[in-house]
């Protein structure tokens, strides 16, 4: 019993850091019905921000803002490139990622890893008000995340907000109605990355170190968190949605967790995310695929 209780508390602490991932890329994927793969190379970006400005005596919270801002500069440029030049969102995803990846070294001056080993944190912050470690990681992970919610909520009931999920919606009919729609992508890339960005500063913080390579795979925890969410809870509003990526984040963690609890060597953490989605993935299939049966059965004894 102790031992689930300690792999639920890691999992939530971990899930919480996470689900900022999964909102970012929710963004994109669902809201404005986009591949974007430059999550990996803006995850590791927000991560170096802020590991370098801690390491310059930089106040943890301006640090972890910066890394924010590093995040939409890199949606910014995948926007563009979307947008202006015409590139597909997947390829434009995929050349930004790229192009981030020297400059994420270039920000940590070359090292593909950088230590915040005796720097002061966002979780220092909330080990001064007498919490252990763990439960620093979640009041503090847990008040980011719900910032975010409201602050994303906030901006979806706005006049940019519901155009971009008008664009998402329905591009074609959006720009008949006037809205520009280019820029509500632009604004939808940004806003995504920040966000992912911030997922890579709050972990940085909380693993004590930044790291180069930190953005592979990445993007499936965040899908993960995503078709879990909608797995449990379907058609909800803006709000809820949010939330559930954060439970759903929660849920992906404790399954990683639990798989890991069964002797898998740590080569295999990739492996064993890929199966994780997988079985996500399938889920909503299968259970589509007992629904109509059903239906079917039912029709049949109703003709008979």
């Amino acid at each position: 019993m102790s031992t689930f209780t300690d792999l639920l508390l890691s999992s939530t602490s971990q899930g919480l850091l996470w689900s900022l991932m999964a909102i970012g890329v929710y963004l994109t994927f669902r809201i404005l019905d986009l591949a974007d793969m430059t999550a990996e190379g803006s995850f590791p970006l927000g991560g170096a921000i802020t590991t370098m400005c801690l390491i310059s005596g930089v106040n943890p919270v301006l640090a972890t803002i910066a890394a924010f801002g590093g995040g939409m500069l890199a949606g910014l440029v995948t926007g563009v490139l979307n947008t202006k030049l015409k590139i597909p969102s997947l390829l434009a995803g995929i050349v930004t990622m790229t192009g981030l990846y020297s400059i994420t070294s270039r920000v940590m001056k070359n090292a593909a890893n950088v230590s915040l080993l005796g720097k002061r944190t966002l979780f220092s912050i909330a080990q001064d008000w007498g919490l252990s470690h763990n439960n620093a990681v979640i009041v503090m992970g847990l008040i980011v995340a719900l910032l975010a919610i409201i602050l994303l909520v906030g901006f979806f009931r706005t006049e940019i907000g519901l155009a971009m999920r008008s664009t998402g919606d329905n591009p074609e009919m959006s720009a008949a109605n006037g809205i520009n729609t280019q820029s509500m992508k632009i604004w939808g890339y940004m806003i995504s990355n920040g966000c992912i960005a911030l997922s890579g500063a709050l972990l940085a913080q909380n693993n004590g170190f930044a790291d180069l390579n930190s953005g592979v795979g990445t993007l499936v925890i965040g899908l993960a968190s995503i078709i879990i969410a909608e797995v449990l809870l379907r058609h909800l509003p803006i709000g809820m949605r949010l939330v559930t990526l954060v439970i759903g984040a929660i849920i992906y963690r404790l399954i990683l967790a639990l798989v890991f609890q069964m002797n898998v060597e740590p080569s295999d953490a990739k492996l064993a995310s890929a199966l994780v989605l997988i079985i996500c993935l399938a889920l909503p299939n299968f259970h589509l695929s007992n629904k109509n049966k059903g239906e079917k059965n039912n029709v049949s004894s109703i003709e008979n």
